[in-house]
């Protein structure tokens, strides 16, 4: 498998899983535990990996959020945890979902192997939160699906941030990515849902993103050869099927 195919065909697992525990309702009552009001854990976990910054920072990374947003969600996050006592907090949470919902599949520990190559040998050239995120090392390696699930949020991390440039590169703006993807999200990204602009024009844009954020993200997999960059793809896809199977149950 080539490495700009092995990125497509993993796309969708890798956003679904990567990025599952922010999701769970579980990390926002750890948050309120300790005195976050919502998306300001958010901000601050996920944005902690960045360091001790300005928020003007941190919204430079979350390409698709409304920057004054981030930036108030981030100076009210402070004020109650370190940005990098949140990143941390925000791999313990990582890898406590992992371990409470990451079924067993077959070849899960080849997976995690794979994982960690992609992870260790990516260049973090234009990937901010990717790198903050892989310096904080994560869970050890005698907690797999700790591991795992963290590995795979570097991956979400990682792709995230090519394709924040991608879309930059097709002439897009974060907004009109938004609007044209996912507008569902626009008042959790910060955004007034009424004053999205018209996605109608952006479909070609998009593909063209798409298509540059493949090439980007199959930089970090070719360092796996062909038979297991098929093999990475098929068991990331099998970990995905398995997880929402295991929901629906």
């Amino acid at each position: 498998m080539e490495p700009t195919e092995a990125a497509h065909a993993t796309a969708h697992a890798i956003e679904q899983v990567g990025g599952a525990f922010m999701l769970d309702g579980p990390t926002y009552a750890r948050g309120a535990e300790m005195g976050f009001g919502g998306l300001d854990f958010y901000v601050l976990g996920r944005g902690g990996a960045l360091g001790d910054v300005h928020g003007d920072v941190v919204a430079a990374a979350f390409v698709f959020w409304n920057p004054a947003s981030v930036i108030s969600q981030w100076d009210s996050g402070r004020k109650v945890l370190s940005p990098g006592e949140s990143a941390q907090e925000w791999v313990t949470l990582a890898g406590a979902y992992g371990e409470a919902h990451l079924p067993d599949i077959p070849g899960f520990d080849r997976l995690v192997e794979l994982c960690e190559r992609v992870v260790e040998g990516a260049t973090s050239s234009s990937a901010p939160l990717f790198a903050g995120w892989r310096a904080l090392g994560g869970p050890s390696a005698d907690r797999p699906k700790a591991r795992a699930q963290y590995l795979l949020n570097a991956l979400r991390e990682l792709r995230g941030a090519l394709h924040g440039g991608a879309v930059l590169a097709a002439g897009l703006t974060g907004q009109e990515a938004l609007a044209y993807r996912a507008p569902h999200m626009a008042g959790i990204f910060g955004w007034d849902a009424e004053k999205l602009p018209d996605a109608g024009s952006v479909k070609e844009r998009w593909k063209v993103a798409e298509a540059g954020t493949d090439a980007a993200f199959g930089l970090a997999l070719a360092g796996l050869d062909p038979d297991e960059r098929a093999q990475f793809a098929g068991l990331i896809n099998d970990l995905h099927t398995a997880v929402v199977a295991a929901k629906e149950a």
